[in-house]
């Protein structure tokens, strides 16, 4: 099915979007999660450089236009590599790229990407930068506000300033820190402390980025009351655990 993509709502999708899932937000969930919002931003699974690459890309980045729009997260950290991946998942007419900065799993840190790229801001500007010479759709980050014991807002504002530097116009916080070692990623996701004022003040301090705050977000009403701090809010588990909240997201948070 190839349906002609819907009209941009008045606002930037990221306004509100649909976090990446891995084994959950495939391509039969995005279809079936635009069926409830005709608006909200929706992303794939995380796919890494090597399974693009080295892989079935058609497997891993096979999409329908009615999906749209639909940002293809990546995980990696091979300048080269990710601007090959970027350029074939612009080819395959997702709208946004996203580089994977937040996940703490073993599986990710031993590949070297995910929330481990903290450390090394440089190192993810120069990916950013390769990426956005590869293609003209934009290229965002989604990172945690730390890691370990890595978590002062100082390094947090440094990480930000120098991959926005490389071009990226907008950043998606998690607003918990992340362990590299110690917690599962279940456990990421529920025992370090939210922080959202981290986030209010990035966007403060960063007023010319677009700064999207994800977690620990279950209700609308909640999003529309950040909404008011920051300039978009990214749900994960709880769209996928019960999907028809989506169904007030065009009304509620795409007015007009």
């Amino acid at each position: 099915m190839t349906n002609t993509p819907s009209v941009p709502p008045p606002f930037a999708a990221s306004r509100f979007s649909v976090a990446p899932m891995l084994d959950w937000t495939d391509r039969h969930c995005r279809y079936f999660h635009r069926l409830l919002s005709r608006h909200a931003l929706l992303y794939s699974e995380m796919v890494t450089t090597g399974a693009i690459l080295q892989g079935n890309a058609e497997r891993h980045l096979q999409r329908d236009a009615a999906e749209h729009p639909v940002a293809l997260q990546l995980g990696g950290s091979n300048p080269r590599e990710l601007a090959q991946c970027a350029r074939i998942g612009a080819g395959y007419g997702y709208a946004e790229i996203n580089l994977n900065v937040g996940c703490p799993s073993d599986r990710v840190q031993n590949g070297r990407f995910g929330a481990c790229l903290m450390a090394e801001p440089q190192l993810v500007a120069d990916c950013v930068a390769a990426m956005r010479d590869a293609v003209s759709i934009p290229v965002t980050v989604k990172s945690r506000i730390g890691i370990d014991d890595r978590d002062s807002y100082t390094e947090l504002v440094d990480f930000i300033a120098t991959v926005a530097r490389a071009g990226c116009k907008t950043f998606i916080v998690h607003a918990r820190k992340a362990w590299l070692s110690g917690l599962s990623p279940k456990e990421n996701r529920e025992i370090p402390p939210l922080r959202y004022g981290v986030v209010f003040q990035l966007k403060q301090d960063f007023p010319e980025l677009e700064i999207v705050i994800n977690g620990g977000i279950n209700t609308l009403d909640t999003a529309e009351a950040l909404l008011s701090q920051v300039d978009g809010v990214m749900l994960g588990r709880e769209v996928y655990h019960n999907p028809f909240l989506l169904v007030q997201v065009d009304a509620r948070i795409f007015p007009g």
